[in-house]
């Protein structure tokens, strides 16, 4: 995938500078590297978030027309804003065919839902690198290299001696002392749940409570009607006056 970016030279410099060049919907960067002293330059926001978006731009070679002189670049660095998501400062660096460069390249998992640790016997995936740093001349820059999953049972993992690489690409993290883990397939974690019941002594307890307060009502409740029919009988026998 091919990918262009425009930019032209940008001769105001400083924090202030900067910040209104943002404003007006400008993204402030630089170029440097190669035969060439390092330039200020600046980009059309939206444009250079569009391309931005794509993970190719991350990790391929770029053609940028400065003042409509075409260069190849690499993105090098950059600055986003911590809440608007969008980019503060880019930097690209010039290639030079003929040398090697050192860049991160992501990894692709392949087959992860299909693999039998995962499939049959309910396992879980974890990714311990999502990328990797390589060297190699420019011509042989891969945009990703791809991890296998297709074999793994519970238990198994893949490492970074056992991935596939390009001809011409050198993992500049491997050695015999350090081969890191990519990815592995584990047994999901169960959570059990502790549910407390009430002991039979409290349990009867309660209910002995309950009846002996029933009876008390049940006993109140007679006693006034004895003595409220007892009035009307007293009542009853006294001559009327």
């Amino acid at each position: 995938m091919k990918i262009e970016i425009t930019a032209i030279e940008r001769l105001l410099k400083g924090t202030g500078a900067s910040r209104r060049l943002r404003h007006s919907g400008k993204t402030p960067g630089i170029l440097y590297g190669g035969k060439d002293g390092a330039k200020s330059i600046e980009l059309d926001s939206k444009e250079l978030m569009m391309k931005f978006k794509h993970e190719a731009f991350h990790a391929s070679i770029l053609s940028l027309n400065l003042d409509g002189k075409s260069e190849k670049v690499l993105l090098r660095d950059y600055q986003l804003h911590p809440v608007k998501d969008n980019i503060l400062h880019i930097d690209f660096q010039r290639i030079d065919e003929n040398k090697k460069l050192n860049a991160k390249i992501p990894f692709h998992f392949l087959n992860q839902e299909i693999a039998p640790g995962v499939k049959l016997e309910g396992g879980i995936v974890s990714h311990i690198m999502i990328d990797v740093d390589i060297s190699c001349l420019p011509k042989d820059l891969p945009a990703y290299i791809e991890v296998d999953l297709i074999n793994l049972a519970i238990g198994d993992s893949i490492h970074l001696s056992e991935v596939k690489i390009p001809e011409g690409v050198e993992l500049t993290g491997l050695s015999e002392e350090n081969d890191p883990i990519i990815t592995s397939v584990s047994k999901p974690k169960v959570v059990v749940e502790e549910v407390i019941t009430p002991e039979e002594g409290e349990e009867g307890a309660e209910g002995a409570e309950g009846a002996e307060g029933a009876d008390s009502v049940d006993g109140g409740e007679g006693n006034e009607s004895k003595d409220a029919e007892s009035s009307a009988e007293d009542s009853s026998d006294k001559p009327n006056k």
